[in-house]
């Protein structure tokens, strides 16, 4: 068990086989079973928004990315295009109204539709337990974390729809099955996902339009710093993952490219965990 790794030991051990670990790389990746399609990605200039973007446009779709801030749009749609994928953005903050149909127009008008929704815009304003998050921190991140992700699927439903199918995916985290002590109300938006997931599934299903969602571990970004930003924490996290790593956002990606893509034609209404092994349901 990682349990019986010593701390200096345990960190070597993981960085080990994060090192051996060989990711897709865009030469790397054979299949092209989203040619043809137009995936829409928010919150996907960096970390593991981005990395499905990438991936989608790997396999084939034109990819539309999007966060709040223009240069980090512009810059990532630069790097992707310079990997030779067919990539536009725009800036987008989800919980603004006119951005996001300008969002849904800006792919319609460059690309002829929309296929795909990848919703992956989150945020996290406080740390601590579920019962001390301030009332500002918990309507912001129910705001964002689960409002927004109803109202883009509901607002890319018509577009969809001229398309006569196509794949919504919901971003979670495995702290939707297990809290993190110290990301309580994150943890409690991110139950509420799977629940969204359950009932869009079920409603959109005689259309065609499968939703799925992705409950993630722990993996390197940004935004999961907290959980690994120094030797203690990331000792911390690592002692939960049976697998001994951080996984990379690449290793997400692909989960998401599986669950838009014709292979997954069955698959609707359900959570895939890519969590290294992590606790989650039954």
């Amino acid at each position: 068990m990682l349990r019986t790794f010593g701390g200096s030991a345990l960190l070597a051990h993981a960085k080990h086989l994060t090192m051996d670990r060989q990711l897709c790389s865009a030469a790397g990746v054979a299949a092209k079973r989203l040619t043809g399609k137009v995936a829409v990605v928010t919150a996907s200039t960096e970390g593991i928004g981005y990395a499905i973007a990438e991936r989608l446009g790997q396999e084939g779709a034109k990819v539309v990315v999007s966060s709040r801030k223009q240069q980090n749009v512009d810059r990532a749609v630069n790097d992707l295009q310079k990997a030779g994928l067919e990539v536009t953005g725009i800036k987008c903050h989800v919980a603004n109204a006119a951005d996001r149909q300008a969002l849904f127009n800006h792919a319609a008008s460059k690309y002829g539709g929309i296929d795909i929704l990848v919703s992956n815009a989150a945020v996290n304003p406080e740390v601590g337990g579920v019962l001390e998050c301030s009332e500002s921190a918990w309507d912001k991140i129910f705001e964002v974390n689960v409002k927004c992700s109803y109202l883009l699927a509901k607002e890319v439903l018509p577009y969809i729809r001229q398309r006569k199918s196509g794949s919504i995916v919901f971003i979670s985290s495995i702290a939707g099955f297990q809290p993190f002590q110290l990301l309580g109300a994150y943890s409690v938006s991110k139950t509420a996902l799977f629940g969204l997931t359950k009932a869009a599934s079920l409603d959109l299903a005689a259309e065609n339009i499968r939703v799925n969602c992705i409950a993630p571990g722990v993996v390197e970004t940004k935004f999961a710093g907290a959980l690994q930003d120094s030797d203690t924490a990331k000792e911390e996290t690592l002692s939960r993952i049976p697998l001994g790593r951080i996984a990379q956002p690449k290793e997400i990606s692909g989960v998401c490219a599986f669950l838009v893509s014709d292979d997954a034609s069955y698959i609707t209404g359900e959570t895939i965990v890519a969590s290294g092994g992590m606790a989650s349901r039954l």
